[in-house]
C-alpha cells in the first residue's frame, strides 16, 4: 500500500518539474523573438548566417533560433578622437597634429558588411590623409590654413567611406604642436615682431605729435599776427579818429573865435586878452629868471598889440 502511494508522488513531481521547464522554454523564445530597436538606432538581422533585414525604432518580431541580431548601429553623429600623428611640412619640420572626425552611419547594412571596423577605418584614413596635406605647406602656412586642411580631410575621407555606408560631416584639427626648438624661435620673432611694432607705434606717435605741435605753433603765430594787425589797425583808426576830431575841434573852436571878433566889442576883448597873456609871460619870465629883459621903450608894447590885432583882423 505504501509502495502504491509513493509512485504517484514522484509522477506528480515529475509532471511540475516539466511544466516549468516548459514554461522556461516558452519565455526564453518569446525573450528571443522580441526586439525592441530603439530611436535613432538600427538592428541587423541574419537569417541563418545570411542578412535578413534592418531593424528600424520599435518593437519587432523575429524566429525563434533561426534569425538573431547580428549587428547594432547607432544613426547619431558620432565624434571621434584622432589620435596625435607626427606630419613633416613642406619645410621639413616635424610637428604632432591631433584633432576631431564627426561621421555618421547612412546605411547600417554596408556599415556591417563593407568594412570589418568603420571607425578604425575612418580615423586611419583621417591621419593619413592630414599627413599628406601637412607635406604640402609651410609651418607657418599651416597654422592659417586650418579651414582649408580641414576641408580636405572631410572631402578625402567621405569619398572613401561611401562604400561603407558612412557619412563623414566634418573634421577639426585640435592642435599642431611644433617641436620645443621651432616653439622657442616662434616666440623670439614674435617678440621681435610686436617691439618692431611697438617701435613704429611710437616713432608715429612721436611723430604727429611734432606735426600737432607745429601746427599748434603755426597756429598760434597765426593768431598773434591777426590780433596784432588788429590792434594797429584799431591804434591806426583811434589817431585818425583822435587827429579828426582835434582838427574838427580846433576849426570850430577858430570858427567861434572869429564870430566873436566880428561881435560888438569882440576887438577890444582881444586886445585885452593879448595884453593881459603878453603881461603874464613878463611875469613868468620874472619868476625863473634871475635877468629879465624888458622893451627900451615901453610903448613898443602897444605897437605889438596893435599888430597882433591887424593879424587877427586880417586872419
Amino acid at each position: 500500500m505504501d509502495v502504491l502511494n509513493i509512485v504517484p508522488v514522484a509522477s506528480a513531481g515529475g509532471a511540475m518539474a516539466f511544466a516549468i521547464a516548459l514554461v522556461a522554454i516558452v519565455l526564453i523564445m518569446l525573450f528571443k523573438c522580441v526586439v525592441v530597436v530603439p530611436q535613432r538606432s538600427a538592428f541587423i538581422v541574419e537569417r541563418l548566417g545570411r542578412y535578413s533585414e534592418t531593424l528600424e525604432a520599435g518593437m519587432h518580431f523575429l524566429v525563434p533560433f533561426i534569425d538573431r541580431v547580428a549587428y547594432r548601429h547607432s544613426l547619431k553623429e558620432q565624434a571621434i578622437d584622432v589620435a596625435p600623428q607626427s606630419c613633416i611640412t613642406k619645410d621639413n619640420i616635424a610637428v604632432d597634429v591631433d584633432g576631431v572626425l564627426y561621421l555618421q552611419v547612412m546605411d547600417p547594412a554596408k556599415a556591417s558588411y563593407g568594412i570589418g571596423n568603420y571607425l578604425f577605418a575612418t580615423t586611419q584614413l583621417a591621419q593619413t590623409t592630414m599627413r599628406s596635406e601637412m607635406g604640402k605647406l609651410d609651418l607657418d602656412r599651416s597654422f592659417e590654413e586650418r579651414t582649408n586642411i580641414n576641408a580636405a580631410i572631410v572631402s578625402a575621407v567621405d569619398k572613401a567611406s561611401d562604400p561603407w555606408g558612412v557619412k563623414v560631416t566634418r573634421y577639426e584639427i585640435k592642435n599642431i604642436t611644433p617641436p620645443r626648438s621651432i616653439r622657442d624661435a616662434m616666440e623670439k620673432q614674435m617678440r621681435a615682431e610686436r617691439e618692431k611694432r611697438a617701435m613704429i607705434a611710437e616713432s608715429e606717435g612721436e611723430r604727429q605729435s611734432k606735426i600737432n605741435r607745429a601746427d599748434g605753433e603755426k597756429q598760434e603765430a597765426i593768431a598773434h599776427s591777426e590780433g596784432e594787425r588788429a590792434r594797429r589797425v584799431n591804434e591806426a583808426e583811434g589817431r585818425a579818429r583822435e587827429i579828426l576830431l582835434v582838427a574838427e575841434a580846433q576849426a570850430e573852436g577858430i570858427r567861434r573865435v572869429a564870430e566873436a571878433i566880428d561881435a560888438p566889442g569882440g576887438l577890444a576883448s582881444v586886445n585885452m586878452q593879448l595884453a593881459q597873456e603878453y603881461l603874464k609871460q613878463f611875469g613868468e619870465m620874472a619868476k625863473t629868471n634871475n635877468t629879465m629883459i624888458i622893451p627900451s621903450n615901453l610903448a613898443d608894447v602897444a605897437g605889438v598889440l596893435k599888430a597882433c590885432t591887424t593879424i587877427v583882423k586880417n586872419g
